[in-house]
């Protein structure tokens, strides 16, 4: 038994769970954007964070990390049931593509998981949309959570992409306009120590289904 699940966002610093491997790489006709909220990790539901989602995008293509679990059933089914809890407020996954550095006409693995958040506000009320970029900066800047600052996602996941050798424009042209504000407010950035503990609370869940069920409430989980 084994499943591989894409993390385009804090899944690629920081996991959170038992994995076999890890692979660098891409999905194809995706992009990254800040365009989902998050009222449970980095903000709360009166000031909510901006966070990452995939949206479809002819000829973009998205760097993250591929990760392997392998072992049983049980041990995929703690994995889903983990994943399910930290990436609540994205309302599906579906199974892409992922394809290697020098070799971009065939995927080196199919039917790689990944959570994306659907494009409308009514369907998924967690779904921001996007935004002007001094906007977005101004949001992320200021919103904080049980698990940190927003602005300290944003930065980890700059570096994230720097370590592995494929920065993106749109984190790094949003990190520097967060910088300004920060600036602008007199917020000195610090490095990031608060750390959070992952929720007991259950959830069912079966690698066969590609549809999540309704939303439940947000739950505490470091990210």
């Amino acid at each position: 038994m084994v499943f591989w699940v894409f993390g385009y966002g804090s899944l690629v610093w920081n996991p959170g769970f038992e994995y076999d491997e890890k692979i660098i790489g891409f999905v194809k006709d995706f992009r990254r954007t800040f365009n989902l909220a998050c009222i449970d990790h980095r903000g709360t539901p009166e000031n909510p964070a901006r966070t990452c989602t995939l949206e479809p995008h002819d000829g973009a293509i998205c760097w993250g990390a591929a990760y392997c679990v392998r072992g049983g059933e049980e041990k995929e089914r703690r994995t889903m049931e983990y994943l399910e809890r930290r990436e609540c407020e994205y309302d599906q996954k579906t199974l892409v593509d992922f394809y290697k550095e020098g070799d971009s006409s065939e995927p080196a693995l199919t039917g790689v998981i990944v959570f994306i958040s659907t494009q409308d506000r009514e369907v998924n009320k967690y779904y921001l949309g996007p935004a002007p970029l001094e906007d977005m900066a101004r949001q992320i800047a200021t919103a904080v959570g049980p698990c940190g600052n927003n602005r300290d996602y944003l930065f980890l996941l700059e570096k994230a992409m720097s370590d592995i050798g494929y920065e993106d424009d749109l984190v790094i042209e949003l990190a520097n306009e967060v910088r300004k504000v920060l600036g602008v407010l007199g917020i000195t950035i610090a490095k990031e120590k608060r750390v959070c503990s992952p929720s007991h609370v259950h959830v069912k869940s079966r690698i066969s289904s590609l549809q999540l069920r309704p939303l439940p409430d947000a739950i505490v989980m470091d990210s």
